[in-house]
């Protein structure tokens, strides 16, 4: 039995993650940790603060927001606890903490869960290494009204990895609002859009003379995230130390 706690455990996600881990007879929650801890009758312990759990688990699983990444990493270290981290709108701060504590235990780090999107993304790789001299791209992500960091961390993820593969040879442009010049080869546009209860939808589009290529991945629903994080939980409770990506799962 895989015993897991959820930090954010109260949050839109931390809440679908728990309904899933539910009906799984390999994975149970036992605790979770939440700022808002009586916000729902949860079937576990939920405290305000990791500091507070008394249980002993095998992994967290973290769906939270990035002003608790230094309590999370801290208390995964110091009770060599291996981490799966999926929050979104991580500094750069935040990202080099988290692969310096790597090197103390095992974390999980992506901003995307599903394994669809990943898909997704070595596929623009290829694209963008096969087209890098003809076509323009452009990444186009929706979310819900509730989403509180734009752009998506997916669509960062999506253009650095596309830009590494391209030798970082591209600049980011966020929307274009103000501009008056013509369209850079070595851009890189990326728009974001909020509306309604859009789980996740981007789309890479590369656009050529006459031609246009479009790679889209949609999420219907949270699930999709849920399983990717217990996949992620599976793959990484008995690791060494070390920082792992949905590359390494995939691969």
């Amino acid at each position: 039995m895989l015993n897991v706690l959820i930090n954010g455990c109260n949050g839109a996600m931390g809440q679908v993650l728990s309904k899933e881990i539910s009906n799984l007879d390999d994975i149970e929650v036992l605790a979770g940790i939440d700022r808002y801890p009586n916000l729902y009758d949860n079937p576990y312990p939920v405290y305000e603060k990791i500091s507070q759990c008394k249980e002993t688990v095998d992994i967290i699983i973290d769906f939270s927001h990035p002003v608790y990444i230094d309590d999370l990493l801290a208390y995964g270290t110091e009770n060599n606890i291996p981490l799966v981290i999926a929050t979104t709108g991580l500094s750069d701060k935040n990202l080099k903490d988290i692969k310096k504590a790597s090197e103390k235990i095992p974390i999980f780090y992506s901003s995307n869960m599903s394994l669809g999107i990943n898909v997704l993304i070595n596929l623009a790789k290829k694209a963008g290494l096969i087209l890098k001299d003809d076509f323009d791209i452009e990444i186009i992500e929706k979310h819900h009204n509730k989403k509180i960091d734009a752009p998506s961390g997916t669509a960062y993820m999506i253009a650095n990895e596309i830009n590494q593969e391209l030798d970082n040879s591209k600049t980011f442009i966020f929307g274009r609002h103000t501009k008056t010049d013509k369209r850079q080869s070595n851009e890189i546009g990326i728009h974001a859009i909020r509306g309604g209860t859009i789980a996740g939808e981007h789309t890479i589009l590369f656009a050529g003379n006459d031609e246009v290529i479009e790679l889209k991945h949609t999420a219907s629903s949270k699930k999709v995230f849920a399983m990717g994080a217990i996949k992620a939980a599976r793959y990484i409770q008995n690791k060494e130390y070390g920082y792992y990506t949905m590359d390494d799962l995939l691969n």
